[in-house]
């Protein structure tokens, strides 16, 4: 009973769902058949004498081609409206141009037509320059104020120019610096691959060298190890070695540098007799030597004062 009960209760649920989304769907088509029918004529305007191309009737590309109809649509518009201001404009400018033709015809007798070919090209000159200036008129009032206008304009652009040509020449110098620098490394890089070459060689000559030496070094030892071997088998003492000849040596250069300086304090004896009574007659000899010189000193000495001549006594007058 409560299943039935609740089964009646979901039945209209379900039934006015089931129409409600019978009614979205008719929304939903009405929706598309009214943007299909503002899409439609739009697309043949578009494409003109072209045919339309064949596209997918789904509710998505609707919307898309609804909103670019729209778009386009409001440009449009807007490229109406302004060129409704443009022909407005243009209609005063050509009232106004009528007016003040009229009024130089009245007043000085001025038409276009009676002006000459020069003061035509004037006049065409004076427009040229006022649209070129964009002014409103030909007046003064307007060039003057343009004028000034692209003249700081002018001097703005030259400064900024200066500015661009200072830069530029420091741009260029470091580019001169950087592409000598770059010149430089190079050329460094050259000098060093090649001393990296003659190194390598030279490298290699001695590593030759070196394994050439360590194979002779243990050619010799193992020799000398076989001839020490030969030489102690023979009986040879251990004190004519070579080790035992170097010691030796170095002993006897030590011993000379300690009696050196025996050797001069003996010097100055050698010169003397070896018993006293040899001295004593050694002693007289150079007595007598000593004595013979001085008395040969002494008679040089009278013979050279003997020879200097007296000066003569003159008398005074």
């Amino acid at each position: 009973m409560h299943l039935s009960r609740q089964r009646h209760r979901l039945a209209p649920e379900e039934s006015f769902r089931q129409k409600a989304g019978k009614f979205v769907k008719e929304l939903e088509l009405m929706d598309m058949e009214e943007k299909l029918q503002r899409v439609a004529p739009w697309l043949k305007k578009s494409f003109g004498e072209h045919p339309v191309p064949s596209f997918e009737a789904d509710a998505r590309t609707i919307d898309i081609l609804y909103e670019l109809a729209e778009c386009n649509e409001s440009r449009d518009g807007d490229v109406n409206l302004l060129i409704e201001d443009m022909k407005q404009k243009a209609a005063e400018y050509e009232s106004d141009g009528s007016y003040l033709q009229d009024l130089l015809t009245e007043s000085l007798n001025l038409s276009f037509s009676s002006l000459s070919k020069m003061s035509t090209s004037y006049l065409n000159n004076l427009v040229d320059v006022a649209l070129a200036l964009e002014t409103k008129d030909t007046s003064l009032a307007s060039f003057i104020p343009a004028i000034n206008d692209l003249t700081s304009d002018l001097h703005a652009t030259e400064s900024k120019n200066k500015d661009m040509e200072f830069k530029l020449s420091n741009l260029r110098k470091k580019l001169t610096s950087a592409l000598v620098l770059e010149k430089r490394l190079q050329d460094d890089l050259v000098k060093t691959e090649e001393l990296l070459v003659v190194e390598k060689a030279k490298a290699e000559n001695r590593t030759q060298n070196m394994k050439f030496l360590k194979d002779k070094s243990e050619d010799m030892k193992s020799r000398i190890e076989a001839s020490e071997k030969q030489l102690s088998s023979s009986g040879l003492e251990a004190s004519l070695t070579h080790a035992s000849l170097v010691k030796l040596s170095e002993k006897l250069a030590e011993i000379k540098k300690e009696t050196a300086p025996l050797e001069k304090k003996l010097e100055s004896y050698l010169d003397l007799p070896p018993s006293a009574s040899l001295a004593k007659v050694k002693i007289e000899e150079a007595k007598r030597e000593l004595a013979a010189l001085e008395a040969e000193f002494s008679a040089k000495v009278d013979m050279a004062v003997l020879s200097v001549p007296f000066s003569t006594k003159r008398p005074f007058t």
